[in-house]
């Protein structure tokens, strides 16, 4: 009876020592996710337009013929005015029938010839002059006006900066808080750097034969999600 006592006992203290050299599992150390905007405020310093001419006429080749004739002059007046080869791009060119409807039928009116061009703009100052100078010289539309940023790489980066700036701000708020401290960044994801472009602002303006218009502002945006090591 005592061996069997002794024997019982000694495999019940077995895994309770095997258990205690095990290592004890290791301690996440804490850290904390925020997230920052980055905002920059610049005035656009160029501007793209995009101009039309249509024409019409009763074959094809006619239509061709007076559009052709018709944009000529717009580009010619365009480069008089220092708008250098490169900043003039033909986007679209188009043919198509002109059909009209009458008594239920399709019936073919002509042909009608499109012909647009972008426009660079590098001084926007001029953007209203040559709105009404194209126009003058035949286009029959002006449209798609919008602004940008010659250095735009620049104030994107200028925002990133910030938003990382905005994010590790946050996260040394947070930190102090919970009564610890940054110890290091451990990752930065950028979600993207935005910039709606500005709407084109049309005064009044009585004695001015160009039309006034306004760049305004435009706001590059933006945000990044930081992950910070606390200690």
């Amino acid at each position: 009876m005592v061996m069997r006592f002794r024997a019982a006992t000694l495999l019940l203290l077995l895994p309770v020592a095997a258990s205690a050299q095990q290592p004890a599992p290791p301690r996440a150390k804490p850290v904390v996710v925020r997230s920052g905007d980055g905002v920059v405020q610049a005035v656009p310093d160029r501007a793209w337009m995009s101009v039309t001419a249509e024409s019409r006429a009763a074959s094809p080749r006619d239509a061709q013929r007076k559009n052709a004739e018709a944009m000529k002059p717009v580009q010619d007046r365009l480069r008089a005015a220092g708008i250098s080869e490169d900043a003039i791009k033909t986007t679209v060119y188009d043919l198509q029938p002109d059909w009209d409807y009458s008594n239920n039928r399709r019936v073919l009116r002509g042909y009608v010839a499109r012909n647009s061009i972008e426009v660079r703009i590098d001084n926007i100052d001029r953007v209203g002059e040559l709105v009404d100078m194209v126009v003058a010289a035949g286009a029959t539309g002006v449209d798609n006006i919008r602004f940008d940023l010659k250095d735009r790489e620049r104030v994107e980066r200028e925002a990133l900066r910030l938003a990382v700036a905005d994010a590790r701000a946050r996260a040394s708020a947070a930190a102090a808080g919970a009564g610890l401290s940054v110890d290091r960044v451990l990752r930065i994801d950028e979600q993207g750097v935005s910039s709606p472009p500005p709407r084109p602002l049309f005064r009044e303006a009585a004695a001015q034969a160009a039309p006034p218009i306004e760049a305004g502002q435009m706001e590059v945006r933006a945000h990044v999600t930081l992950t910070s090591l606390l200690k």
